[in-house]
């Protein structure tokens, strides 16, 4: 039984208690949160208890196999690192594109040591969509992949957008337009004072946003018109050699947090079986992310 204690219990910490529960070979048995909310949304953490720090977790619950973040991307870093020395397996959803390369660089001399495997970016996208685009390019290595997201909830897009200065609440919505290219629709409850305009400058800085087209619409509340679907629709045309016209597709409609949450999950059950280092999913071959014994897998599903 692989033994997995959850870092952070927003949305996604919530939905990973609930993919474990329903995993036949993984037990979740912690909690890392911060002090001053220890004890709260009970229902959320299914009875699993919670603890302010790692070392009290081990002396309570015995030592986790692995341990996975649930935490904005931008304190990914600094976490992984953290619990990666301490000798614990890490799964995180670090959802910057242009970031993980160096979050590889940073956390491989650092599980090297600790003879540990990291899973970087493993959510769906960074993550499988990750490893289906290489499958794609690897069946039609000539042409062009576009990754077309939305409409939908982005989660990292939202927490940013939340953190920024005269910001109340907010829920960021990704759009389509098409060819891989996005625009941004960002729902806001400013607090008392704050100008729209000058709100939307401040988001508009930001890394997350500075790339796409960008609305920003003020509400009176933002649970009005949030809610947690998203999706994608991979394209690719291509071909080989004197071949062409070889048009793959891949669609799918999702509640954001919970596929997140599952491929953290089907990830932490594939760390174990890594060489110790820092891996993304096109690194993992897909039979250690499932459960069961890799024959019959092997005869089910080839």
């Amino acid at each position: 039984m692989i033994k997995v204690a959850i870092s952070g219990l927003g949305n996604l910490g919530k939905y990973a208690i609930e993919a474990i529960e329903s995993a036949p070979d993984m037990e979740c048995i912690a909690v890392l949160r911060r002090k001053e909310s220890l004890g709260t949304k009970p229902l959320d953490l299914r009875a699993v208890p919670d603890f302010d720090s790692i070392e009290n977790a081990e002396a309570a619950v015995g030592k986790a196999d692995v341990i996975i973040i649930c935490e904005p991307s931008r304190s990914v870093p600094d976490t992984a690192a953290k619990y990666l020395a301490k000798g614990y397996h890490t799964v995180d959803s670090y959802d910057v594109h242009t970031g993980i390369v160096d979050l590889l660089d940073r956390l491989q001399p650092i599980a090297e040591k600790a003879g540990k495997a990291a899973i970087v970016s493993a959510g769906w996208d960074p993550g499988t969509d990750s490893a289906l685009r290489a499958y794609f390019e690897a069946m039609a290595p000539i042409g062009a992949t576009f990754t077309n997201f939305g409409r939908g909830r982005s989660m990292g897009h939202s927490v940013v957008a939340r953190g920024i200065k005269g910001v109340k609440d907010a829920v960021s919505i990704t759009i389509p337009i098409g060819g891989g290219a996005h625009s941004r629709l960002v729902y806001v409850e400013l607090e008392q004072g704050e100008s729209l305009a000058t709100v939307k400058e401040r988001i508009q800085a930001d890394d997350y946003f500075s790339h796409d087209p960008l609305h920003v619409v003020e509400v009176d509340s933002v649970d009005a018109v949030a809610d947690s679907s998203h999706g994608v629709l991979l394209e690719r045309v291509g071909g080989f050699g004197s071949v062409s016209n070889q048009n793959l597709k891949f669609d799918m409609r999702i509640n954001n947090p919970a596929l997140t949450a599952q491929v953290l999950v089907s990830c932490a059950r594939a760390a174990a079986k890594m060489p110790a280092g820092a891996h993304t999913l096109i690194d993992i071959p897909p039979v250690y992310l499932l459960a069961g014994e890799r024959k019959a897998l092997i005869k089910r599903l080839v």
